[in-house]
This record gives C-alpha cells, structure tokens and sequence, in this order.
C-alpha cells in the first residue's frame, strides 16, 4: 500500500449511528450514504463501513495500489462491526461473516461485483453450524461464498459451479436447492474446491483476512470491467467518479422457514401507482432474487391474488413482520421525499434494512409519481418537473399495440418494463448489437440476463427472459433504459444452442418474428400493428408546470403535415427547420427536379422551376394552415444536386427514358456534377449564387401561400427564410436580394404586403467567428449543430460511425458528439455566435436546429448562453420542453446562490 491518502478513508455505521449521511453520495457512494442515512434514522441496519470512493480514485492513480493507512482504517472498522455484533471475524467458535459490495455514486444494478457470506472457511462453517443449530444452512452458505468469491476475484467460471450442482442434483431427481441436505452441501463443497485447485493449483483460500482484501480488491477492480464501462458510457457517468466499497455484517435469509429475503419498492416502479411493490423468497439469500434463479412471491396478498400464484404472500406468511416492514417503506418514502428501492432480509423472524435509494422506473411510473407526490404535499411543482428525466420520455412518445389488431399469442411472462416493441428473435447479446448495427430490429430472448448482456439489451428493441421475476436483472435494466420487456416467461423452452425456443410445442426460430407487451407480459408470434400514444393526465399536468417554468420557447423540425400536425400534438410552438430539399423527391416531381439540374441554359431551369412552383406553393400552405400563425423557418435548397439524380446503370437509363434525354447527356451531367467532397463542395447558399433561379422560384411560393393562407385563416403568415451554408456576409447579401426583389414583385401583384426575416443558418465556423458582421444583414441565426460539428470535427456524420465508438470505447471522447453537443468546442463556436450577432443587432432571434435541439443537455447548453428556442424532431418536443424547464429552474436556482 503506498500513495499520499485522502484525510479519512473508512466510515463505519450500524448501533443506531453512523459517521456518515445521505449528504454525502458522492464521497460514500448511493448505498453507503443510504446506509448511513439508515442506521442515524435508527432502522434496524446490520452494522458496517464504507470505503470511499476517494480511495477508488487513488487506486486506479497509483497503479492498483491502496492508500497509507487503509489497513489500518479497516481494522479499526471491522472491530467496531465485532464489537456491535458480538461475533469476531474469523473466530472458529463464533464468527461474523460480512459481505462486500460495491457502491458508486449513480446506481448502476449488477454491474459491479459483490461478495457475500465472507469469513467462511472449513472451520468458521463448524461453528456457524453450532451457533445457528441449523448445519443445512452453514453448509449452504459456505458452498455459496465458494462459488461467489471463486468466481468474483479469483476468476473461475460461474457455470464451473453450476453443472457441478446440476449433475449432483440430477443423479439425486432433486429439482430444487432446498431439497439438499448438509450431507448434500458438504459433497458439493469438496467438488467445488477440487474445481478451484484444479483450475489455479492451489487450494480456495482458507485465511478470513487474504478472503476480505481479495474481495475488496475485486470491487474496486470491477468499476472498469467491460460491463461497468458500458453501462457509463450509455448513462454518461463518468469514470473518475469511482465506486466506494461497502463492508457490512451478514444476515442471513437462509436460515430456515422464519427467515427470507426481499427486493421491494414503495410504489409500483412500472405504473406509478402508490402501493407496495415487491417479491421475497423463504429461505434465501438476496441474490437468488434478483439473479432470476428462482421465482419469488409477492409481497402482498394483492399482488399475488393478481398474479394467480398460489404461493403465499409476505403479508400472509409473516403478517407481523410484514406489518414491521411496511412502516419503514412509509418511513423511507417520507424521509427520501421519493419512491424507494429497498432491499430487506428477514433472519429467523428479526427484519433488517440492508439497502434503501430512489427507485429507478418507467417514464409512466416517473410522471405519476411526481404528480402525486406533488398533490400529497411532499414535493413542489418545481420539484415535480426536476423529478423526471426528459430523455425517459421518449417512451412514452411511441406506438403502443393496436387493441384491435389481429395476434397471436404464444406466451405469458411477468409485465417487468412497460412499451410495446416487435423484432427477429436473437438469442446472444452480441449478436443483437451486430444485428441492430445493421439496422434491423432484434428481440433479445434468453433464459435469464446477467450483467455482461448489457450491450445486447440496449441494442435490443426488447427483451424476454424465461426466468427470473419483476425485480430481476432484466427488469431493472429494461426499464432503465426504456426497454419493453417481459421476464419469467417459464413456458419458453430455449435450445442451448441458440436455434430455437420451444412453447406448447411451437417452435419460434431465430430470426422469426415476435411482439412484446410489457405491459402486460404477453408475447405474441410475427409483428402486431400499433396506434399511437394519447399524451394527457400526468403528462399534461407535469408538462403544464414545465411550461411555466421555461424561458425557451421549443419548435420542431418539420416538412410535412404529418410532422406538423404531430409537433403541434406534442406542444411545439412553431417550426425551426423545414428542409425543403425532402419535397423535392416526391415521386410526382423528382422527375420534374431532374428536368430542371439537366436543363442546358437558365432559361431550360426556369421552365422546369415553374412547374415545381405549384408544388412548393402548395406544401408551404399545407406547413402554413398546420402552424395556424405560429413561426415557420424555412431553409432554401440545401444539398448537392447530384443527390436528386440516378446513379445506377439501370436507374440512369429509366430517368433519360422518362424525360426524352439520351443516356449519355444524364451521364454526363452526373460528371459535371460529381465532387470529390460534396458535404464541402456546391451546396447550401452556394446553390443560389450558381443557380438564383431556384432561390426564386422558393421565395415566390413561400410569400404566394403566406399571403392565401392568410386571407383564408385572416391569422398573418410571417415567414421566416433561411439561408443555408453561410460562410461571408456578401453571400448572404446577394441571396437576400434576390428574396426582396421577388417579395416586392409577389406584393404588388397580389396588391398586399406580409412581415418576413431573411436570416441564415450558423453551420461553418467562420461564419460562428465572423457572426458580427453576418448578423448585419441577417435578421435570425439558426445553429445548423449537425453540420458545425462535421465542420468543426473534421467529421463525416455518415462516415464517423465506423470509428467513433472506438473513441468512445477508449475515452477520447465522452459521448457522441452528433448527439450531444461538444460544448468545449463546437459549443464554443455557437456561444461565439451569439455573442457576436447580440453585439451588432441586439433582438436577433437566436436557436439551434440540429438533432441537438431535443437532447437534455445540449438544451441545458442552449439555455446557458441564452438563445430563444430549440428545434428538434417532432417525437422530442415534449422532451425538449420539459429539459427547457429544468435547464429554466437550474438557472434560477444556481443564480438564488
């Protein structure tokens, strides 16, 4: 042990105390700081310490060597636990065993390591035998601790373990755990360290102390294992944050029929409503409730009359103890101010509390609870709208089952995470995230999941675990990540060679096609047609709080009246970006386009572009008459031209056919306009400086359907035209004119005026440094983010994603920069931007339109440096609006002090 230590590394809780509190999440970690909060509220906790998290960091600083002075901080801890207990770490004749987990900061279910039942060797398991009067449940123990430690810090296989059991347990027609005796555990333990020396030659170990630093080593040691990483990295925590470790004294599930173990949470984690949600097992420990092994009873009578089971509820088969526990639920639930994740075990009748945090849940869940909370009294309106995290809503803002759509249902399982979802049956996480890097849908279908499935999960459209219940790994981390899934469906018969699952006799194949209803647990062969989410109650009222709150206003980005109609719906105040580029490719005028990029001279373009006029015309009345007089940004022709045209051999030959052109005129217009880098070549404004007639011929549809739209609706069209790819004010200049002159020809023959801007799209990182004098002539910014962080980057957005995730993988950059904004650079540019177009026009209309506009903190950003709106997708406008509010709230209190 070497390196300069933090000032106190261990803090010790239990005895109705504890050195820490709830305050201190980041130094503790969520379940150290909760313990501590636990033990000062005098619940019944069994006494421990936690190492820091500080200790993590310098750990992984000083090349996986501990601090000065941690022996020393532990040794004094562990006697404060001995001293609480009246047991003594590795005492033959009356030992305390301890378990060892990890705890970081953020929740991060199964991705680290954990060790229970530590202490046991073959002579402390004599003396629990003797102490506990119960040789069964020393005996269970042990063969546990050797199965878990051997697997966790000395790196022998889980299944090792596993088919030694199963093949025990199968010579003997035993079906159950429970059905083995100590004489059955004691041969199972001797197999199990033959397997142990066999596979590292030398013995399990027997010392109680080498056992403790091994499994505190193997804690601090998983924080960058492969899974932990991933699950950062989707969750945006980051790595320097570390984990503590938590070293707690043992009790024990498995101690007979008075004994048992339960996951549970104060309100249903999937609907919202408020009543007890949980499972237990009799006689267990608590990792055989979430690892899905075996499947656990309902906490109350309710559930389990829900559920049809006829195994007996917690409140039926220990009413008082029950009784016990559901006041500590209303306890926890009131000093957290939130729903509780609670972990409890029960040993020989005694309760225990061995872990309380705020629940993860669905967005339904999430939505219900803060408005509830909110109308008990517990929480306020603001802290109502900080509750819910924006991204989570995204699943809500999808399809659901058509409940009158023709299905087939093969199976049933436990409704573990709540959304409807279809894809081909895949067996493997990884070939889930092969397949869905391919595009395609997947249903992740496996007997149980265990924390290395986590990136096939999330690759997953859903998941279907055959075991395991609604507390299970599967679950938890489907509804973290918005995952419809369905657990415990038992009647699914999964082949182990990943072929095929088999349900009364039915074979689904991989690659067949099935649908999910998380909601229900149903599961149904081949696709099931879906209708669309009604977005009220708790939505609305969460999302009417948020709009009181918000200072940006939040439009969408739209093209069709679809996408208009659908903004609208979803509460967009206007449209940022309509591209006006996707109705060119209708199939009734793509053709017509082609006519006018083929055409010989300028006089063959104007021909072609008057008959596109209609068409323009008539979709910006459609946009128009949709926004009923709200904003509509409208950005002018923005790609290549070669992207209207054929390029196959075949294609090119029906295109000349069409339009009465020879092949090899098509062909060598394809030349002319080939470029070797066309996202930086003849593009955006640069179109209207080759070819002003196409920005003309925009321009007079736009003011033609402001004007008819205005006299039929008697609300004023004021338009708003977007230059794009601006790099220098004189571009901007002679495209504006060219916008003016056809405003004041459309006017005088309609024999009425209408209020338009002229302003352009900040995509170029000159144009972000040279703002000041763009902002001369331009009346708003639009920060296209897409294309300024290609520009800034040096990136391809099409091209990237075949070497981004490895600088992902390797921390070289956070996340995504295409889907978060890159706030040190590219976030700079924009703040350039507007500093600098504020500087010459003092009200220029400042937003960003890029995918951007609908992430959280990108949002957050945006409202930082103080722009007017975002735009962003029509599905994430509620997302959007609800991060406006918090990024509002945050603001207000970060300037309160």
């Amino acid at each position: 042990m070497s390196g300069a230590a933090p000032e106190k590394m261990v803090y010790a809780f239990g005895g109705g105390k504890a050195e820490g509190r709830s305050g201190m999440k980041n130094l503790l970690g969520g379940k150290g700081a909760n313990l501590a909060e636990m033990a000062n509220l005098g619940l019944p906790v069994p006494p421990g310490f936690t190492i820091t998290t500080e200790v993590c960091t310098a750990y992984y600083a000083n090349d996986r060597q501990y601090p000065e002075g941690l022996k020393e901080e532990v040794e004094k801890a562990l006697g404060e636990v001995e001293r609480i207990t009246g047991k003594k770490f590795g005492d033959p004749s009356n030992p305390l065993l301890v378990s060892v987990r990890s705890g970081a900061r953020a929740s991060m279910p199964g991705m680290m390591d954990t060790v229970l039942n530590l202490g046991l060797n073959d002579d402390t398991v004599a003396g629990l035998a003797k102490l506990s009067g119960d040789e069964r449940f020393a005996y269970d123990s042990y063969r546990r601790f050797i199965q878990m430690y051997s697997d966790v810090v000395l790196g022998v296989a889980h299944h090792t373990f596993e088919e030694i059991l199963d093949t025990y347990k199968d010579d003997r027609d035993y079906v159950l755990d429970t059905s083995m005796t100590a004489e059955d555990w004691q041969a199972v333990i001797a197999e199990y360290k033959e397997a142990v020396e066999s596979a590292l030659g030398k013995p399990f170990p027997q010392d109680p102390q080498e056992q403790l630093w091994g499994a505190i080593d193997a804690v601090f040691g998983s924080w960058m294992n492969e899974r932990s990483k991933t699950y950062r990295r989707l969750n945006n925590i980051p790595a320097e944050w570390g984990t503590a470790v938590n070293v707690q004294a043992m009790v024990f599930g498995n101690m007979g029929e008075t004994s048992a173990t339960g996951v549970a949470f104060t309100r249903n984690p999937s609907t919202g409503e408020k009543r007890v949600y949980g499972e237990f097992l009799i006689n267990a420990q608590g990792e055989d409730v979430v690892a899905g092994i075996r499947t656990p009873q309902s906490l109350t009578k309710q559930s389990r009359e829900e559920q049809g089971s006829d195994e007996p509820s917690l409140e039926e088969a220990m009413p008082e103890t029950y009784k016990e526990l559901a006041a500590v639920f209303q306890k926890l639930e009131d000093h957290y101010r939130d729903m509780q994740d609670i972990e409890f075990t029960i040993e020989q009748g005694k309760l225990y509390m061995l872990q309380t945090r705020n629940g993860k849940r669905t967005a339904k869940a999430a939505l219900k609870i803060a408005v509830d909370l909110c109308a008990e009294g517990k929480i306020s309106e603001d802290e109502a709208v900080m509750r819910v995290d924006p991204a989570a809503l995204d699943q809500l803002l999808h399809p659901s089952l058509d409940p009158n759509a023709e299905r087939d249902l093969i199976a049933k399982g436990l409704p573990a995470s709540p959304g409807a979802a279809s894809g081909e049956v895949v067996f493997t996480a990884d070939e889930a995230e092969r397949l869905a890097q391919e595009g395609r849908r997947v249903m992740l279908v496996r007997v149980e999941t265990s924390p290395e499935d986590i990136h096939g999960m999330h690759a997953a459209a859903g998941i279907v675990t055959a075991r395991g219940g609604m507390t299970s790994h599967a679950a938890v981390v489907a509804r973290g990540m918005g995952r419809a899934c369905v657990c415990g469906a038992g009647d699914l018969k999964i082949e182990k060679d990943g072929s095929k699952f088999t349900v009364h006799g039915r074979e689904v194949k991989k690659g067949d096609q099935i649908t999910i209803d998380g909601s229900t647990g149903e599961i149904f062969f081949g696709a099931v047609a879906t209708i669309e989410p009604e977005l009220s109650g708790d939505f609305g009222k969460l999302m009417e709080w948020a709009d009181k709150h918000r200072r940006m206003r939040v439009r969408a980005n739209a093209e069709t009246p679809l996408d208009a109609k659908t903004a609208r719906g979803f509460g967009a105040e206007g449209i940022g970006l309509c591209r006006t580029e996707h109705m060119f490719f209708d199939a009734d005028r793509i053709n017509v386009v082609r006519e006018m990029i083929l055409a010989d001279n300028e006089q063959g373009r104007r021909a072609a572009l008057d008959r596109l006029l209609p068409f323009q015309r008539g979709d910006f009345e459609q946009l128009f008459r949709e926004m009923k007089g709200l904003p509509v940004t409208i950005r002018l022709l923005d790609p290549p031209l070669h992207e209207f045209l054929p390029h196959g051999e075949k294609e090119i030959g029906e295109v000349a056919n069409a339009l009465g052109r020879d092949v090899k005129d098509v062909k060598d217009r394809l030349s002319q306009l080939h470029e070797q880098n066309p996202m930086l070549g003849h593009r955006g404004c640069r179109l209207a400086v080759s070819y002003p007639e196409i920005a003309e011929m925009q321009a007079r549809a736009i003011f033609e359907a402001a004007i008819a739209i205005g006299k039929e609706t008697g609300d004023p069209v004021q338009p708003e035209i977007m230059v794009p790819l601006v790099s220098t004010k004189k571009e901007l200049d002679l495209v504006k004119d060219r916008i003016d002159a056809v405003a004041q020809k459309v006017f005088a023959e309609a024999g009425e005026k209408l209020v338009y801007t002229v302003g352009t799209m900040i995509e170029l990182p000159r144009a972000a440094l040279t703002a000041d004098k763009i902002a001369h002539s331009a009346e708003f910014f639009s920060f296209g983010t897409n294309d300024l962080t290609q520009t800034t980057f040096g990136l391809s957005r099409d091209d990237a994603g075949s070497f981004l995730p490895n600088y992902l993988r390797h921390n070289i950059l956070d996340q995504d920069p295409f889907v978060s904004l890159d706030q040190e650079g590219v976030g700079q540019l924009v703040a350039i931007g507007a500093q600098k177009g504020r500087e010459t026009r003092s009200l220029i209309k400042l937003g960003i339109c890029g995918e951007h506009g609908g992430d959280p903190a990108s949002i957050s950003f945006c409202e930082g440096i103080g722009l007017d709106y975002v735009s962003c997708s029509p599905y994430r406008v509620p997302i959007a609006r609800l991060a406006a509010a918090q990024a509002s709230l945050a603001a207000k209190k970060r300037a309160e002090g």
